[in-house]
């Protein structure tokens, strides 16, 4: 099988364990779950570059490619491949809706990842090619997939080079200046030197400012959130349909709209119809978001440095950038 990632480019995929897990239902459904939540919030021809593909099925095969790329093992590849297979419809908007989410962690998909899997079709598969799944499930096993921010991993790597694409914050340039500079070493990803970590550090920080917690995905968290949860409420949908995608779960609520007065607003508050603004004097809705931010490793001669040892004003940018970021929004109607 022959794949073009929008970061790594072309690969050919040839284990038969990472095909048939691409093929599966647990893989496949991810094509239709927004990476960033809900496509009409995001989807604006004066942002987006190239044709639009930001689904969470991109991104799994991003992280795999990128453990692929850097000779991680191949169960640390597969791990990467399924890390988020428990994604709900509109991907983090799911922490608004249930009240088991979380505004400022983001964590709810995690949560129930391990039981999540379990279910689904991926245990077969894994047994089927001698590959165990308590070590597959099993975090602490693979340093290079998962790490606790403010640390670099994959899928952080991966999530944060397709959007600076995506949105046009770096160009081809850029992105092969990040990649080329970064070495996969004894579990840690470490720059080759100060330059390419600041640099990519200031990349991470302004899409965290600008996207992953900016007020574009306040704002959508929000409208996106309270459409779902009134849904649930009235009973258009169960909790259950939450976790197939977006498309599906639009359809099932879509028919409730011209006999719901409110319903109807919140949708066209999903739309992008209705205006929002950020004011903590007057507002209809007090939203968090989470915000990240990294600290990366570089090489300086043989020693591992972190750019805040280097820099001490990143301190400060630590300090401010890890806690959650509050919003107001008011709406216009």
């Amino acid at each position: 099988m022959q794949y073009t990632d929008r970061v790594y480019g072309k690969f050919e995929i040839d284990e038969p364990v990472v095909l048939e897990l691409i093929k599966s239902p647990a893989i496949q459904r991810l094509k239709d779950i927004d990476q960033a939540g809900y496509r009409p919030l995001w989807k604006n021809p004066d942002v987006y570059v190239g044709e639009y593909d930001h689904s969470r099925f991109a991104h799994s095969l991003g992280v795999y490619l990128l453990l692929k790329k850097y000779n991680a093992s191949i169960e640390e590849q597969i791990a990467g491949l399924i890390h988020d297979v428990s994604h709900s419809a509109f991907s983090h908007c799911i922490d608004y809706v249930l009240d088991c989410g979380s505004e400022k962690e983001h964590n709810h998909q995690d949560n129930l990842f391990e039981s999540f899997v379990r279910r689904t079709e991926i245990p077969e598969i894994l047994k089927k090619y001698n590959f165990d799944l308590e070590y597959i499930l099993d975090d602490k096993n693979f340093p290079l997939k998962e790490k606790s921010l403010p640390d670099l991993c994959a899928d952080r790597i991966d999530y944060s080079l397709k959007t600076a694409i995506i949105f046009g914050v770096i160009n081809e340039t850029d992105k092969n200046y990040i990649l080329d500079h970064l070495i996969a070493e004894d579990g840690n990803w470490v720059f080759n030197s100060f330059e390419s970590a600041k640099k990519y550090a200031e990349l991470f920080l302004g899409l965290n400012r600008e996207w992953y917690a900016g007020f574009p995905s306040a704002l959508m968290f929000r409208a996106v959130g309270d459409y779902l949860r009134h849904a649930l409420q009235k009973g258009y949908i169960n909790e259950n349909d939450l976790y197939a995608t977006d498309s599906i779960v639009l359809l099932k609520i879509e028919k409730y709209h011209n006999q719901d007065e409110g319903l109807n607003l919140l949708f066209k508050r999903m739309q992008g119809k209705i205006g929002a603004i950020n004011d903590f004097q007057n507002y209809d809705a007090e939203v968090f978001c989470k915000s990240r931010i990294i600290n990366p490793l570089f090489k300086d001669g043989n020693t591992l440095r972190r750019i805040s040892e280097v820099d001490p004003g990143w301190n400060l940018i630590l300090e401010q950038e890890s806690k959650p970021k509050q919003y107001f929004i008011k709406f216009d109607k």
